[in-house]
């Protein structure tokens, strides 16, 4: 059996491929400074500089792990970016895609964007108070970039999934039941979803999927870029209304139900002055009950992999947090 390649080696690899990657694709006199950076929990992320005429600018490759381990729940990087030049022409802010690789590139499934300068830590940017004034803000800026997500026209990318309300809780109702670990809580809110889901949408959007603080480069100008649009969809746009409401994102601050930084009112009254659809209260809670039960269910379902193939302490600190959520379902049924 081959031994396997060490860590320094493969990183050797990559920035040697990525230097006549800058050199042959870009036009450049090369990469340099390649450093992995600590966001992106399902992908990997990757800064360098490319140098051209002498001055470096920051850039970011976007690989999946190892260049070849592809999620089947994800919509790959290829679709992944060309989703942000979709975006980006609607007025969505989004970092630049500079080069989508190839397989004669040597790197794999991954592409190359511009880096924006911000704070995605949700915890510092309900708290910090360099974004006090931000805070005043955000709620309804992200309402109007959900909505400019939302023109997005779903028949570029036939290959996103479709998936209507019902189907999403199915979807996850069987992840759960999967995940071996009887919970009354969630069995509780599944019954509620399944007894008050709404009616499939008049028009299914595409819709970002995991629209929220932590996925936002925030600065003090507000939104600066949306990022990981890898389980973008087709569905009801008012799922990423409600999932950035979603307690587990407000990072303490429970009292800002938007990200932890602002009120539902401003999402939605950003959201419908963008263009977006007029907001239904009952639908949108109907969302944010689904938001709390899916990250509950995906807490839970850490216990196979703590128990299985990835025994880390994340896996066991996540599942942890199924309990937090628990909470948060039981405050929303007794609305």
């Amino acid at each position: 059996m081959a031994e396997a390649e060490s860590p320094q080696t493969a990183y050797q690899q990559l920035s040697e491929r990525l230097d006549a990657l800058a050199r042959t694709r870009l036009g450049a006199e090369g990469a340099r400074g390649l450093k992995r950076m600590t966001a992106g929990a399902t992908q990997e992320v990757w800064r360098f500089d490319l140098v051209e005429n002498g001055a470096e600018t920051p850039l970011v490759l976007r690989r999946a792990p190892g260049g070849t381990r592809v999620s089947d729940t994800a919509v790959g990087l290829e679709s992944e970016a060309r989703l942000l030049v979709a975006a980006a022409e609607k007025g969505v802010p989004v970092p630049a895609v500079r080069h989508v690789c190839e397989p004669e590139d040597g790197i794999g499934h991954a592409f190359i964007m511009g880096f924006v300068e911000g704070e995605t830590l949700g915890g510092r940017i309900v708290r910090q108070p360099q974004f006090e004034h931000a805070r005043t803000f955000l709620a309804r800026q992200c309402g109007e970039v959900i909505a400019k997500i939302h023109t997005i026209d779903p028949a570029a990318f036939p290959n996103l999934r479709h998936q209507t309300p019902r189907e999403l809780i199915e979807q996850y109702h069987a992840t759960y039941k999967a995940s071996g670990w009887p919970r009354p809580v969630i069995d509780l809110a599944f019954r509620w979803l399944f007894d008050n889901c709404p009616p499939d949408p008049k028009e299914m959007k595409l819709v970002h999927g995991d629209f929220r603080n932590g996925n936002l480069m925030i600065g003090e100008d507000g939104v600066r870029a949306v990022l990981d649009w890898e389980i973008a969809h087709v569905g009801d746009p008012m799922e990423d209304l409600g999932w950035i409401c979603t307690a587990s994102w407000r990072f303490g601050q429970m009292d800002k139900p938007v990200g932890g930084f602002g009120e539902r009112e401003d999402l939605w009254a950003g959201y419908e002055a963008a263009g977006g659809a007029p907001v239904s209260r009952d639908h949108a809670l109907w969302w944010e009950v689904y938001g709390s039960m899916r990250w509950g269910v995906m807490c839970a379902s850490m216990v196979m992999s703590f128990r299985g193939a990835d025994p880390s302490v994340e896996r066991g600190v996540i599942a942890r947090r199924t309990s937090e959520n628990e909470v948060d379902l039981l405050r929303l049924l007794a609305n």
